[in-house]
């Protein structure tokens, strides 16, 4: 997701902790980039403080399946089209309250981020999957989802 979206993710809905898959984790309270550091000691500092094992302190976090696919792109962004704006939604709308989509350009490189996250793995796939196409095609990509 990149540090920069998951510390104005935070910034927006008043959060002093927040990461990605990919590990980072950022803690508002000590900076605005992900620290790994940081995060271990303060989950030491929890372990210590509640006198509990990690392995009961860590269990707090269920993971959801989550597929995540880039599509690279030449050109303006395929994401300022309204047919793909109008599938987003849509999109957005299967998942309901079941699941999370995303949907960004890359900080460093020519590509779409498509991540769906779910309850169901099923439409989570279909999801993400229906997304990278129709971006795909719109983009010139042959090779979409890569």
């Amino acid at each position: 997701v990149g540090d920069r979206y998951v510390v104005e993710h935070m910034r927006q809905h008043g959060f002093n902790v927040g990461g990605e898959q990919s590990g980072h984790i950022v803690m508002s309270d000590f900076g605005t980039t992900g620290d790994g550091l940081v995060a271990a000691l303060q989950v030491l500092a929890l372990v210590v403080a509640e006198s509990r094992p990690v392995s009961e302190v860590c269990r707090r976090f269920e993971p959801v399946p989550q597929l995540l696919k880039n599509v690279r792109y030449t050109g303006p962004s395929p994401l300022e089209t309204p047919s793909i704006n109008r599938a987003v939604r849509a999109q957005r709308s299967r998942l309901g309250d079941k699941g999370r989509l995303l949907i960004r350009p890359s900080g460093t490189e020519p590509l779409i981020r498509v991540m769906a996250e779910g309850d169901d793995q099923e439409l989570v796939h279909s999801v993400v999957d229906e997304l990278v196409e129709m971006i795909g095609t719109m983009a010139g990509d042959t090779m979409a989802g890569e």
